[in-house]
């Protein structure tokens, strides 16, 4: 059947409206939920003192608290209305299952009660505490959030089973300990902010344990150490989870990604919170706030999905039983970060510190830039390998990756790959700067969900554009150093830029046949070998006289002058006699001499910066 008839028989199925009002209405509460969090943090809650006007007018404030106050009016109202759609049109698709109907209810009926209540706290009407009020706000905000990511699992799940025989079991242990987690999580995050907005924070200012004696501690600050040891205990269920899940749980993808996510998320938080006690800038405090909704949020998609396999401790443990005694898997899971790629990335990341800061980087500066560099493309690799799971197995190139061999679950790569992504982005925040978690963050998209996704497979320009996603690590090792971005800086992704495609070209052509049995557009498969030479030499010429051209934007002095033309004349020869005399076997030698004048360019810059 071809994608024009699956898209078609998509828009006529009921569920399919529904499903995409779900997804809305749920990204709408989360980013009201974070919303609401700045608003109470920055204590703009109640700036405007009627309701629903702010000042008597429908109209926005011009800036400060007020208009804070008032963005959040607006986002409830808007969510309110996706959640009232959303309802209508699950009554109106007749489905038969309750798992999207009485959650949806349930929804609605606590966004009416939180509007009500936002209202009677914004006219004075109720005299509950700041601290009570703000547990009561998450409290309900979150099992909203809940419910409606319950409907829509379980709408996802409408195409894989008869909605009537679509329920939610926990008959095993994994099951049991899911919903204790999440009762745990639920309490921690209420009284979070409870114990915030009371202002007993500042009872107890160090970490992990308050300043001085526990003995002179006041009431408010046994509360506040109080919360952490909660932390501290939530935090041992969850990695006890995660353990069991890897276990248990290896052929349920759904289930083992989103319990990884969950656990890189809450432990991300937590860093994040630390960090946040210890003076941190109050701008993060924001995402702190999204981080521990997004936790929240996976631990219900995880219990939602935990209800739906319906598995039972047998099941369990039959499949726990199958890699007793399994070699190799820190290998495999090694490998699905493409080690040999990840170590060229990390050398322009690195290169990128030395040329912005003019200088050697401290060692801690380093260690951490390149950690962090290390999981985030490690972890776009996995999540690629993943994707390209089908079209690994027609690749002789590629049969023999852990997932298409069978010794990796698809489940396992992925989960692997969006842990190692997530906590590459926290570990950049916290240790380095955000400008280079952001970098970091927009190369993992750029890499996933543009080229791997949409690009990949779709048009035989894949690699000019995806090549954009390399680009990225010499400017997160730039930011790293500096703290900002600046011209030259972004002529070093031009240059990886440039080098890209007759790079992956010329592996291209080595590997032709196994492209077009995979119905990978490359060049080679859908232009022709002469074709696909001829560009990989023009594409070096203009790479090369990129190179040639740095030293006029202040990148490099006559050291690097003198080694960019003696590199580039090196991979004019190796393209030239590409495109001459063709054959595979220099072509292969075009694809590894590319990814050595790569390295040494860098190291060139690097050299002329430090002298």
């Amino acid at each position: 059947m071809n994608s024009r008839r699956i898209h078609k028989r998509q828009n006529s199925n009921p569920a399919y409206l529904l499903r995409t009002l779900l997804l809305t209405t749920s990204i709408m509460i989360f980013l009201l939920i974070v919303l609401g969090g700045i608003v109470r943090v920055t204590e703009s809650g109640g700036a405007c003192p009627d309701w629903p006007t702010c000042f008597g007018h429908f109209t926005p404030p011009t800036g400060g608290s007020a208009l804070l106050d008032y963005l959040h009016r607006l986002a409830t109202v808007l969510a309110g209305g996706l959640l009232a759609a959303a309802v209508l049109v699950a009554w109106r698709t007749k489905l038969k299952t309750l798992w999207v109907r009485r959650p949806l209810l349930a929804a609605l009926t606590m966004m009416g009660v939180q509007i009500v209540l936002g209202a009677a706290l914004s006219l004075q009407l109720l005299s509950t505490g700041q601290g009570l009020s703000s547990g009561l706000h998450l409290a309900l905000s979150l099992l909203i959030l809940a419910c409606i990511l319950i409907a829509t699992v379980v709408a996802f799940y409408l195409d894989r089973a008869d909605d009537l025989k679509l329920s939610l079991q926990y008959r095993s242990s994994f099951s049991r300990w899911s919903l204790a987690t999440l009762g745990t999580m639920f309490f921690l995050l209420v009284s979070g902010v409870i114990i915030a907005s009371s202002r007993s924070a500042a009872a107890c200012i160090g970490w992990p344990v308050c300043d001085g004696s526990l003995l002179s501690l006041t009431p408010a600050g046994w509360l506040n150490l109080g919360h952490r040891l909660m932390v501290l205990g939530t935090g041992g269920l969850v990695v006890s989870l995660v353990i069991r899940a890897w276990r248990s749980q290896r052929t349920q993808t759904p289930i083992l990604v989103s319990t990884t996510a969950m656990a890189v998320l809450f432990f991300s938080q937590a860093l994040l919170g630390a960090k946040m006690v210890a003076g941190y800038p109050t701008y993060l405090l924001g995402l702190h706030e999204a981080t521990a909704v997004a936790a929240w949020a996976a631990i219900t998609v995880q219990i939602v999905t935990v209800g739906l396999a319906g598995r039972t401790t047998q099941d369990e443990r039959a499949e726990a039983a199958e890699i007793r005694g399994r070699k190799g898997w820190v290998r495999d899971l090694l490998m699905l970060t493409k080690p040999i790629v990840v170590a060229l990335l990390l050398v322009t990341t690195y290169a990128g510190m030395v040329i912005g800061a003019q200088a050697w980087p401290t060692l801690a500066l380093t260690f951490w830039t390149l950690l962090g560099g290390f999981m985030a493309a490690g972890g776009s690799g996995a999540i690629n390998q993943y994707i390209d799971r089908e079209d690994d197995h027609k690749m002789q190139r590629t049969q023999k990756r852990p997932i298409p061999s069978g010794r990796l679950t698809p489940g396992e790569g992925l989960a692997f790959g969006v842990g190692m992504a997530l906590a590459s982005f926290y570990l950049m925040v916290a240790m380095v700067n955000f400008l280079a978690a952001l970098l970091s963050l927009a190369g993992i998209i750029y890499y996933v969900l543009l080229y791997s996704i949409f690009l990949k497979k779709t048009t035989v320009q894949n690699i000019v554009i995806g090549g954009g996603a390399g680009a990225i690590p010499p400017l997160v090792g730039w930011a790293a150093a500096t703290g900002s971005l600046n011209i030259p800086s972004l002529f070093l992704f031009a240059v990886i830029f440039m080098w890209t495609p007759p790079h992956f070209w010329a592996l291209a052509l080595v590997r032709r046949k196994d492209y077009a049995r995979a119905g990978v557009p490359m060049l080679p498969v859908i232009r022709g070998e002469v074709e696909t030479r001829r560009q990989i030499f023009i594409y070096t010429l203009e790479l090369v006289g990129l190179t040639l051209f740095l030293p006029l934007f202040g990148l490099g002095g006559s050291i690097y002058l003198i080694g960019a033309v003696l590199l580039g004349a090196w991979l004019m020869m190796a393209a030239w006699r590409v495109w001459r005399q063709g054959g595979n076997k220099l072509a292969w030698k075009m694809y590894r001499y590319s990814s050595m004048y790569l390295a040494f360019l860098f190291v060139v810059l690097m050299v002329d910066a430090l002298l």
